[in-house]
């Protein structure tokens, strides 16, 4: 059939909104490619939310009260199963349980050394750090730290290890070469998770019974601010941060405020909350995308997860889970 005339400012139009709608389609594109992968503690199994349809597409069966959750160098999802005492390995291109690894009692969370070829978890009631070696499951070695440590974050270069203790208000300085606690460093009350910025200078340290974020140069291992955090209509004691994870560029870090029921925007440079979006029952632990275009958040107490449009600082949808979810992967 003849395509009808159209002069040349009509065929103008078409032409822009065809490129517009091309543009769109791509971005959604963007935004769609991937899985994310959500430990809960109730249940033996992750769930996998599609990115496309940010549906549910099926679960994976895992070990007893899969925690902590997180992608090897190898892009391979590790998870901690608190009550397995192990961690869990598996490709997420099958689906399945590679190979399971001893923790030690108890593990709650971990750390990878930059090669991998290293795991560094807390084993909550022993109050310590184990160094587990990932080929092989055997432990290395043993630090004594506070009691109830929780956190693990090791420095890009692998030199130092930080973890958390809940019950000391402390976050432990760790030499990993010696295996020798080098400082502890007196933050703010129940210290959890922590983030360090991309150009190494700081580490932020989420204090859930604070409400609170301690700021500590890591060139001197000393607290240089301290981010209090408010919800308006929230009472004091129910702003309990716990997940933190920063922009790639530094400029941003976000916090889930737990049973405020919020995640807080803060610009790193000027320490100042942005915005505050609402979200599930207990905002627990957030994750980015690749593109940083939404932020997944995991709720403890509503069994679900929000996803947050980080452009427009709002909630686009909330997508049920497994009971009692605790962290998210997402592979892309």
């Amino acid at each position: 059939m003849p395509q009808p005339f159209l002069p040349p400012p009509a065929r103008t139009l078409v032409r822009a909104a065809a490129s517009a709608l091309a543009l769109a389609a791509a971005s959604a594109a963007a935004l769609a490619q991937g899985t994310a992968y959500v430990s809960s503690e109730k249940d033996s199994a992750l769930t996998m939310i599609d990115l496309a349809t940010l549906a549910v597409k099926g679960t994976i069966p895992t070990c007893k009260r899969a925690r902590h959750i997180q992608l090897t160098p190898e892009r391979q999802i590790m998870v901690a199963c608190t009550d397995s005492n192990q961690a869990d390995l598996i490709d997420p291109a099958s689906g399945k349980s590679v190979r399971r690894i001893p923790l030690g009692d108890e593990p709650e969370a971990f750390d990878l050394s930059p090669d991998g070829k290293v795991i560094y978890v807390s084993n909550e009631d022993a109050g310590e750090a184990s160094f587990i070696d990932a080929a092989s499951g055997k432990k290395l070695r043993s630090v004594k730290v506070g009691a109830e440590p929780e956190g693990v974050k090791v420095s890009a270069d692998g030199k130092t290890l930080y973890v958390t203790s809940e019950v000391a208000s402390l976050v432990h300085v760790i030499d990993t070469a010696s295996g020798k606690v080098v400082k502890n460093i007196k933050v703010g009350k129940r210290p959890r998770r922590m983030a360090i910025t991309p150009d190494g200078k700081e580490l932020w340290v989420t204090n859930e019974l604070g409400a609170s974020v301690s700021i500590v140069s890591t060139a001197t291992h000393e607290v240089i601010d301290t981010l209090k955090f408010e919800v308006k209509g929230a009472r004091a004691e129910d702003i309990t941060p716990v997940g933190i994870q920063m922009t790639s560029d530094g400029k941003r870090a976000f916090v889930g405020l737990g049973r405020a029921n919020h995640v807080a925007f803060v610009d790193v440079a000027s320490r100042k909350v942005g915005s505050l979006v609402l979200v599930g029952k207990r905002a627990w632990n957030v994750t980015l995308d690749k593109a940083q275009a939404r932020l997944y958040v995991v709720n403890g107490l509503s069994d679900d997860v929000t996803v947050v449009d980080v452009a427009g600082a709002k909630a686009i949808k909330s997508v049920p889970v497994g009971r009692v979810p605790y962290g998210l992967v997402i592979v892309e």
